[in-house]
């Protein structure tokens, strides 16, 4: 059903007076998604109109998995393993960090987050050591590459070393993120020297550091890819069109634009904004992707010497299509799905209220779905 704004407002209005352990009935459950599915469609047609505007919008892998602009030599290695080859596996050894970001999944419970285990590596999902990597490159396989996260990496870089020794020993292609606070020519150096193939700052997580781009100029002299990747937020653009040239100048490969999604952690930040679902799986706001799209339009008229990578919720879409895939999965199988306990109504209510955020098409609710009647 193609339900209207305003019985959608109705609607999600009494599901957000409801207790929260009520379930709704099967036929509130119909016009719950019916909601979802329009503001996903008007979401996407805005999307569609700001990249209709962009001059020389490219594709990579099917579909095509995700859009970028700029020379496609700078594209980041780490992303055409995580899109195009088997995925991404994630290496995580601390868990600390010494920023405090709004944007971050794990925001408010950051002192709660359980370590990893002495002279452990957690890798995709298991619990190693560094002498079992032979072990698993054995009986698994290597994987085309591999990212280290999960908090900040610098707060103990020193024992990153020798794992990213190991890996790059045997081939595979490895990328790092972090919020660069810590990084300096010492660790880049040693970095570099070890085999890190690629790092990424999230300058979003230092509000635009000068100390941060300054440490992305000085890891180019070390490690062969250097970018940025950071959630797309008002204040992230803001700051960075204040920096702009001096973020250019010092050299970047990409610009890795990751949509912003939401938990139940950091959904209490963006309360208020247009929110919607990508296919029922990640949720987002709307500006997020909105930031992205404009970035990427100025970058292709102004020529950046760089990509800029539409790191959307659809690119994690076909992520973890690609990814069942390699593993032998059935036909539809995938991973992705909402990271929410529940439906948080009440967050919709103000993309609904938003006069200037309309349905494409909206049509009367049939007989026994409208406001007023019984509908279970």
């Amino acid at each position: 059903m193609k339900i209207s704004k305003q019985d959608a407002l109705r609607w999600f209005t009494f599901f957000a007076a409801l207790p929260e352990d009520q379930p709704l009935g099967c036929r509130q459950q119909e016009i719950a998604l019916a909601v979802f599915s329009q503001i996903e469609l008007a979401a996407e047609a805005r999307f569609e109109r700001l990249k209709a505007d962009i001059p020389g919008l490219k594709g990579l892998g099917p579909g095509p998995s995700t859009l970028y602009v700029g020379p496609e030599e700078h594209f980041p290695g780490g992303c055409k393993s995580c899109l195009l080859g088997t995925g991404l596996s994630a290496v995580r050894k601390t868990n600390r960090c010494n920023a405090r970001c709004p944007f971050c999944y794990d925001y408010g419970v950051l002192d709660a987050i359980p370590p990893i285990g002495e002279g452990l590596w957690e890798i995709g999902g298991g619990k190693y050591r560094e002498e079992d990597l032979p072990l698993l490159f054995t009986l698994q396989g290597k994987p085309t590459g591999i990212a280290y996260v999960y908090l900040e990496p610098f707060m103990e870089i020193e024992k990153y070393y020798g794992i990213i020794r190991r890996f790059h020993e045997a081939g595979v292609h490895q990328h790092l993120y972090t919020n660069g606070l810590n990084a300096g020519e010492e660790n880049l150096r040693a970095l570099g020297e070890a085999g890190l193939d690629e790092i990424r700052f999230n300058l979003g997580a230092s509000d635009v550091s000068d100390r941060v781009i300054e440490a992305m100029r000085t890891a180019r002299k070390y490690i062969p890819q250097v970018g940025i990747e950071t959630p797309m937020t008002r204040e992230f653009e803001a700051r960075f069109h204040e920096k702009k040239d001096r973020i250019l100048a010092a050299g970047p490969d990409f610009i890795n634009c990751a949509e912003l999604h939401l938990n139940e952690n950091n959904l209490p930040n963006y309360l208020g904004e247009n929110l919607y679902f990508y296919r029922m799986g990640y949720l987002s706001p709307v500006f997020s992707r909105e930031i992205t799209l404009r970035l990427m339009k100025e970058a292709a008229e102004e020529g950046w010497p760089l990509v800029v990578h539409d790191c959307s919720n659809r690119t994690k879409f076909a992520r973890d299509l690609n990814q069942a895939k390699k593993e032998g999965g059935w036909f539809g199988r995938t991973s992705y799905g909402c990271e929410l306990p529940g439906y948080p109504w009440e967050a919709f209510l103000p993309v609904l209220e938003d006069p200037d955020f309309p349905f494409l098409e909206e049509e009367e609710l049939p007989r026994g779905y409208r406001p007023g009647e019984i509908v279970l």
